[in-house]
């Protein structure tokens, strides 16, 4: 089975053009859904729980008299992990607890207040206190993700959010157990059979059922990404997610089958998934080619790997690993793998990438269930300003001042002479009045 994937090379006169074909995906705003949302949006903040039973009963063909019906007891949570195999359930909590133990440090690290006082006295400050409520949503139908349910909850728990609210559709009524025990795990409060735009818009501005959150963070399909768009405002929200990406960087040293399995692992999510190899050996990149074609027969999601390959796929063939560093960071990656036999050369010259995985044994798979950091990365080169999913996500900043009365003296001269500036006298003269002369 052979892929036709792009394979090019820098040196070629016409890379740059040929470049920026790989790296083309349109994010075009289909006006028919962004139309839809709009109008569900409207109905559930004019009807509140009436507009949702409606829509989950159109959309998911599940029927119920009340809202609350669509509620998930927390006992129901607890008996979907219970009836995990002991094999699934200890690999469920481990993964929950690498992951509540990088979070935590990332707390300890960049999570507290702080302050200090000047030589006047003056005290200066941040207070970072976590937000009161979050939801989450966490995909259904077609694919389960229990791991997205740990990505969102558990820095929020650590976090220290009052209240996790889970949304998860259920079409036809079918509850995944590793969803609902993933939930328990990670400690979500409430859980709702709700999902698309509806579930978004019940989220933002509640309804006498479902409460109003501060933040809705996870991903979903394109209804529930341009739900998050227009409710952006009203409430925080994570980010608006493209296709995932995988690129990796390699100097020869791995066996082609891995690298080609890990090109595998981002392609098999759907067809816009982008999966890039960057390579100055020309003989390493036709074995991981060969790899390809010979393993892709046997890979379930083989159709679908195939059409992602053949369409954002690409083998570029480089002058040098400095030159691969490069392009990557033109390319700002949401995973980037460095597949060296000495990744921590080649690190520091990195500097945009969602999540950098270090080394042969690092596949980007175990940063996806249980390595420890989050999993929820920026995508289509966002990862040039922005961070994955973390505990200061669930957290908001409060400046402090206190002005002790000597440093009012110093302050308020210059405040005063400041405002006078900008013909703000108000604001001059309250500075002046603690002035001692």
């Amino acid at each position: 089975m052979t892929v036709q994937i792009r394979q090019l090379a820098t040196h070629d006169a016409n890379f740059d053009a040929a470049f920026q074909q790989v790296l083309h995906w349109s994010e075009a705003t289909d006006h028919a859904i962004e139309q839809r949302v709009g109008e569900i949006i409207a109905d559930v903040r004019a009807r509140g729980d009436a507009a949702v039973l409606e829509y989950t009963e159109r959309f998911d063909g599940l029927k119920a008299s009340a809202v609350s019906e669509l509620e998930i007891p927390r006992s129901e949570l607890q008996a979907a992990l219970e009836s995990l195999s002991p094999v699934r359930r200890r690999a469920l909590e481990a993964a929950a607890e690498r992951v509540r133990d990088y979070h935590q440090r990332q707390l300890d690290v960049a999570g507290r207040s702080w302050s200090y006082r000047d030589a006047d006295g003056t005290l200066l400050g941040q207070k970072v206190t976590p937000l009161d409520r979050v939801g989450i949503y966490v995909p259904g139908g077609k694919a389960q993700y229990p791991s997205s349910v740990l990505m969102s909850a558990v820095p929020a728990k650590v976090a220290g959010v009052g209240e996790i609210i889970m949304v998860v559709p259920t079409p036809g009524g079918e509850r995944n157990a590793m969803v609902l025990a993933a939930a328990a795990v990670a400690g979500v409060d409430r859980a709702f059979t709700l999902g698309g735009a509806q579930a978004v818009a019940a989220l933002a501005y509640g309804t006498a059922t479902v409460p109003a959150v501060d933040k809705i963070t996870g991903p979903g399909n394109a209804y529930v990404a341009s739900a998050k768009r227009r409710v952006f405002g009203k409430v925080g929200i994570d980010m608006i997610a493209g296709p995932s990406e995988i690129l990796v960087l390699a100097d020869g040293s791995t066996p082609p089958d891995w690298v080609a399995m890990d090109l595998f692992s981002q392609a098999e999510h759907d067809e816009l998934a982008q999966s890039i190899l960057l390579c100055p050996d020309a003989a390493y990149i036709a074995r991981v080619k060969e790899a390809i074609d010979r393993l892709l027969p046997d890979m379930p999601r083989r159709d679908t790997i195939r059409a992602s390959l053949e369409g954002r796929g690409a083998l570029i063939l480089t002058r040098s690993m400095e030159e691969a560093c490069e392009i990557s960071n033109r390319i700002a990656p949401e995973h980037l793998e460095v597949s060296s036999n000495d990744p921590h050369r080649w690190e520091p010259l990195l500097r945009h990438a969602g999540a950098i995985f270090l080394g042969a044994f690092t596949s980007e798979s175990l940063g996806d269930y249980c390595a420890g950091p989050n999993h929820v990365l920026p995508t289509s080169g966002t990862a040039r300003f922005s961070s994955p999913l973390g505990v200061y996500d669930f957290q908001k900043r409060s400046s402090l001042i206190e002005v002790s009365e000597a440093g009012a003296q110093v302050l308020g001269t210059i405040a005063a002479e400041l405002a006078y500036s900008e013909g703000l006298q108000a604001h001059a003269r309250a500075a002046e009045m603690r002035l001692k002369s």
